[in-house]
Parts: C-alpha cells; sequence; structure tokens
C-alpha cells in the first residue's frame, strides 16, 4: 500500500510500507531515509530534505527487533467420559428387549438402566419418537430401528 505526498519544488515522496511503517524516498533515485512510526515524522523529515539539508540520524526511528516469546506448553486435560445420547441409549434398550416399545416406555426404562435421563426437558418420549423417526427416514435400511406398530419401535435384528 502506498501513500503518495508530491512537492512542486522537489521530487519527494512518502511511502507507507506493509508493516505501518513511513518512507521519505526522492524521486531522483537517492536513498530513502526512514522508516518512521507516523506520517507526522516522515512528512518533517522530508520538508528538511526538500531545504537541501541533511537530514539528523535521530530523526528516522529505528526499526524494533520483536523478541520471540518461548510457547507455552498446553495443558493436557483428562478425557471426559462421554455420555450417551437418547437415541443411543434407545438402541441399546431395544436391543436388550424381545419386543417392541413406545417412547415412553424407552424413557422410563434408560432411566431404570441409568443410560441416560433427561435433561429437564418437558417431553423427553417426543424428542426421542423425532429422533428415532428421523434416523429411519433418512437411513432406511442401514437404520437400527424398525416401526413395528403405531409409535412402536423395535432394534432392527
Amino acid at each position: 500500500m502506498t501513500s503518495t505526498t508530491k512537492t512542486a519544488k522537489t521530487k519527494i515522496e512518502v511511502r507507507k510500507d506493509g508493516k505501518s511503517r513511513f518512507w521519505v524516498v526522492p524521486k531522483d533515485g537517492g536513498a530513502e531515509q526512514g522508516p518512521f512510526e507516523t506520517k507526522k515524522q516522515a512528512t518533517d523529515a522530508k520538508a528538511t530534505l526538500a531545504k537541501g539539508e541533511p537530514m539528523p540520524e535521530a530523526t528516522a526511528t529505528k526499526t524494533k527487533t520483536k523478541t520471540t516469546k518461548p510457547a507455552k506448553a498446553k495443558k493436557i486435560k483428562p478425557a471426559k467420559e462421554k455420555k450417551l445420547s437418547a437415541i443411543d441409549a434407545a438402541a441399546q434398550v431395544l436391543a436388550g428387549s424381545k419386543t417392541a416399545m413406545n417412547c415412553k416406555e424407552l424413557v422410563e426404562a434408560m432411566a431404570a438402566k441409568s443410560l441416560w435421563t433427561s435433561p429437564g426437558g418437558k417431553t423427553p418420549h417426543a424428542t426421542l419418537y423425532s429422533a428415532i423417526i428421523r434416523e429411519i427416514a433418512l437411513k432406511g435400511k442401514d437404520s437400527r430401528f424398525v416401526k413395528k406398530d403405531r409409535r412402536q419401535f423395535a432394534a432392527k435384528s
């Protein structure tokens, strides 16, 4: 990105580089001066050069060298025990059951076996029903569930 300021008398311009530093560059091929931290410092140096006076070295700022910090070691967290989802727990319950069950019975059985408990929802059976129907519709023959009767599901054998 280049920002150019030109004067009528001399052919000197102020340029901004990609690191947001400013440089004073003569058009006649002279040596560039800088870097400067602010545009004001660069334009002051440009005015000094335009008068024909040599620019004092104290005006130009030195580029700062960055010191690299050592990388922090990441803390290793112990792996959390992954909880079963409602649909995975229902698949386990139905796999162990020989009869088809409706979703209210499934929710009660999952809670009794401590596989899954509702996080406080009012209708976990409706959510489970929706998830099972969605899996049957999406996966078709590859689904873990089969619909036996109205609102009755069994594990696919």
